[in-house]
């Protein structure tokens, strides 16, 4: 495994690690939001990244298990904690983040396909 990869997983981690943290440590705030839909956004993002991460990693299993996080989290907070209440736009929001993360990475994998050649040289440059 080289450096930068390495580097990727231990990223990926710090941002799992994160993503259970605000989802089932963190108390919310009692004070107004920064804008409206901060929560849905926080959301996205907490599941988006981490997938985006993984994709690149090209660790499936790691976004299967996203995933299925994303499904259960809702539940598992009103269950497992007393300041958070279960709420199905959260899970929206999730999916969303996971679904603009693989619309991404699929995206800029094309791209970088069509810019490199078959040969391995880079398109409308001479060899």
């Amino acid at each position: 495994m080289g450096q930068r990869q390495a580097l990727g997983w231990l990223l990926l981690l710090g941002l799992l690690a994160g993503q259970v943290w605000c989802l089932y440590v963190l108390v919310p705030g009692a004070g107004e939001p920064y804008f409206s839909g901060q929560d849905k956004v926080a959301h996205a993002v907490l599941f988006g990244l981490p997938c985006c991460l993984a994709l690149l990693l090209r660790a499936r299993l790691v976004v299967l298990g996203i995933l299925v996080h994303a499904l259960v989290s809702e539940p598992l907070q009103g269950l497992l904690t007393s300041t958070r209440t279960p709420d199905v736009w959260d899970t929206v929001a999730d999916l969303a983040g996971i679904a603009v993360a693989v619309a991404v990475v699929l995206l800029a994998r094309h791209r970088l396909e069509r810019l490199v050649a078959p040969s391995g040289g880079t398109v409308g440059l001479a060899p």
